[in-house]
């Protein structure tokens, strides 16, 4: 009998595999003994998809609804759903010493984002041994924050927790106001942040830093990624800094410390990260309307977080310059981008575009008790597998827990993922003429 599983794509094994694991997650959080009062079975699902999208949207709290089995599961799916199911496939395979064949070398590529199969095994590797390493001295570093608050065994516990939903970039925290009580705290704000940077710059540039350990050698993707990284950030904390200076929701009635460490927390946390030390609820429109383009860009490819990823967002507005310069083509860094790329980033943004707007559209028919822009904040955040909110997640109907579901899933795995499973490549074997339109 033929293997069926051959017959797949690596799209369609990454969906297939996807929701094998939210499934279970689901049950598992369905159990009587992973909560306090028990759940519903679509906020199972919700919690278990957030989780696994490492999103960190919450319909129920999870230090209060969950026990701490519950947690543990959350936790669990938190760290196969941020460093990728097929990573974990691969230590279990060199644990017991089975070969790794091409065919699931070219799921791994898919997973990862990478451009060639050769070399991901090796990329694998190297990922591993630095998110747990990270992960550990995060651990560390937190503890000697927590324990002496909470005492060893939850001090620990909590240090562990915060360590693995901030470098996976999930969000996912055990207090109902997430980070907000440790504002002031510059400990935590550092090693919470930093996990969530590096988390979310993407792997393939922090195996090219180790590895090359020169600027100039450094690939096209890297330089883009650590300077467009640099800019963005500082360029948010900047605005933030300014349209929340006078807030007394926010900033205001802080410390001139504080309200930097607070803005800089802000503009960095909304490239999928989902912690937040201010309410969001209570920050200026003009500032929700930024932290929307930031979560909406996203973080690095090949990352732990999701968005468009910064790298798309760059090609689309480098393309933008080179049209209005009457240039054919885009360089950086003396580079030149090649033209499947552009096409490849124009592909994500306008199947980005299309699926927000869709959820939008459904949203603000369901949701008639809802204002448009906490909807946007939390479709857009969603999409980026952010995790941020305005305070309406817990209050969805069931159709709009359902259509955030979907976006978190299409956001984690990448709309072209999801379209590249559902369809067939059609290489073409015929050329026409070509011939003008008006276009703009």
């Amino acid at each position: 009998m033929k293997n069926k599983t051959a017959q797949w794509s690596p799209p369609q094994l990454l969906v297939i595999t996807f929701i094998f694991f939210s499934t279970l997650g689901m049950l598992l959080l369905k159990l009587p003994f992973a909560t306090v009062e028990g759940i519903t079975m679509l906020d199972a699902l919700f919690t278990a998809v957030s989780a696994m999208t490492v999103t960190g949207l919450i319909v129920v709290d999870t230090g209060s609804v969950f026990t701490l089995f519950g947690e543990v599961v959350i936790m669990c799916l938190i760290q196969i759903g941020g460093l990728g199911i097929m990573s974990f496939a691969v230590l279990i395979f060199m644990m017991i010493g089975k070969k790794i064949g091409f065919k699931e070398r070219l799921l791994i590529q898919q997973a990862l984002n990478q451009t060639s199969v050769g070399g991901v095994i090796k990329l694998v590797k190297y990922l591993l041994i630095f998110a747990f390493s990270v992960e550990a001295i995060a651990f560390m570093l937190l503890a000697a924050v927590w324990v002496p608050e909470y005492g060893w065994g939850r001090g620990l516990y909590v240090s562990l927790f915060h360590s693995i939903s901030a470098f996976n970039n999930a969000g996912f925290s055990i207090w109902a106001d997430s980070l907000m009580g440790y504002v002031g705290n510059p400990i935590v704000n550092i090693v919470i942040s930093s996990l969530f940077i590096l988390g979310g710059i993407g792997f393939t540039v922090l195996v090219d830093l180790y590895k090359t350990r020169s600027y100039r050698k450094l690939s096209l993707h890297t330089k883009i990624m650590l300077w467009g990284t640099l800019i963005i950030n500082t360029g948010a904390m900047i605005i933030l800094f300014i349209l929340e200076y006078n807030n007394p929701h926010t900033l205001a009635n802080l410390s001139l410390f504080d309200k930097l460490q607070a803005a800089y927390f802000s503009a960095v946390t909304p490239r999928t990260a989902g912690f937040n030390s201010l309410d969001y609820a209570n920050m200026e429109r003009d500032s929700i309307l930024l932290t929307i383009l930031l979560m909406f860009i996203g973080a690095g490819s090949a990352s732990t977080g999701g968005g468009i990823k910064l790298t798309t967002f760059v090609v689309i507005s480098l393309s933008v310059f080179a049209f209005l310069k009457e240039k054919r083509e885009i360089r950086l860094f003396r580079r030149t981008i090649s033209e499947f790329h552009i096409f490849k980033a124009l592909a994500v943004s306008m199947m980005s575009v299309f699926l927000v707007f869709t959820a939008l559209f459904i949203m603000n028919i369901s949701e008639k008790g809802a204002d448009f822009l906490p909807i946007l904040f939390e479709v857009v955040s969603a999409f980026g597998t952010v995790g941020l909110s305005m305070g309406i997640t817990g209050s969805l109907t069931d159709i709009g827990k359902s259509v955030i579901i979907v976006v978190m899933f299409i956001g984690k795995l990448g709309p072209l993922t999801l379209a590249f499973s559902l369809s067939r490549p059609d290489k073409e074997k015929i050329r026409y003429p070509k011939e003008d339109i008006l276009t703009g």
